[in-house]
């Protein structure tokens, strides 16, 4: 038995005449009924009563019409998700995450790409630089989201944006009263410095636009993560240079102010992925990633 022949049987059992049901085929009467017949032949049982004002399924007719249509079901069902899989329209998208980007740019890339594509599990990983790497190669991860990446032969790199930065200082503080604040400005105080688990990383950025201004910082605390650097500003134990995501984390007694420069101070948010990774999803979301425009929070 072969798809044609249950396609066939379900438009002749639907039109119960041979002439219409060979129109709607786009065949000619006498292939169709040689089918049916070789269907028919094949059961060893008839599947209509050819009576005088026209067709009439039996009993073993109204049977098979029900598996014929939950059959012929699934393999359009099976032929709409190939499309939409081909399409990048469904499937899985592993993305990894890390730190302050969280709080503002990767969930509105994420929810753009959502509204487009509903289909499509979105699943986050929160892992290092390293670990991002790791699981491109193993293919854990379909994309990464981080920052100061290098190139790699098997990896490619993408700029998403480049974040200007803010210093996190207590409302209290002298400078806060100040609308910005340069690098030497802060250069005296006591300055949180994260993520304190990655090399070379945002840390080290910060500390070279001390050194490319000849300045050494203050440096009393390493920390893990934002949130932690953050809470420690609240608790008035220092100030810390932060991407402007950051400045959605909202702690009591927190304020920010832009960090002025010439050129302008800035970190790179970057996308990564597989040099190898012609998956149709991977386009997709390369396309929404590539038309973002940021909001710029000030």
């Amino acid at each position: 038995m072969e798809m044609r022949h249950l396609k066939y049987f379900a438009v002749l059992a639907e039109e119960l005449n041979f002439t219409r049901a060979a129109a709607r085929l786009h065949i000619s009467q006498p292939p169709l009924t040689r089918q049916i017949q070789q269907l028919e032949s094949e059961l060893g049982a008839q599947l209509f009563e050819r009576l005088p004002k026209g067709l009439e399924l039996t009993a073993a007719g109204v049977s098979l019409l029900d598996d014929a249509r939950r059959v012929l079901g699934m393999l359009d069902a099976a032929k709409d998700r190939a499309v939409k899989a081909g399409r990048g329209e469904i499937g899985r998208l592993d993305v990894g995450i890390f730190g302050s980007a969280i709080f503002n740019h990767i969930p509105r890339l994420l929810l753009e790409f959502r509204h487009q594509y509903p289909n499509v599990q979105i699943s986050l990983h929160e892992q290092t630089k390293s670990e991002q790497i790791q699981a491109l190669r193993e293919r854990r991860l379909t994309i990464g989201f981080n920052r100061h990446v290098h190139a790699e032969p098997d990896i490619m790199v993408e700029t998403v944006y480049l974040e200007p930065l803010l210093v996190a200082l207590h409302s209290g503080h002298p400078l806060a009263q100040k609308k910005s604040l340069t690098i030497r400005q802060i250069s005296a105080e006591p300055l949180i410095l994260y993520p304190s688990n990655t090399r070379n990383g945002f840390a080290d950025h910060v500390l070279s636009m001390f050194n490319d201004e000849s300045l050494q910082p203050n440096v009393v605390q390493e920390v893990k993560d934002v949130v932690t650097a953050v809470a420690l500003v609240s608790s008035g134990f220092g100030l810390c240079v932060t991407p402007e995501a950051a400045c959605n984390l909202q702690l009591p007694g927190v304020v920010y102010r832009p960090l002025k420069g010439k050129p302008e101070p800035t970190i790179d948010l970057v996308c990564l992925y597989r040099r190898d990774d012609s998956s149709p999803i991977l386009a997709a979301f390369l396309d929404t990633v590539r038309n973002f425009q940021p909001t710029v929070i000030r």
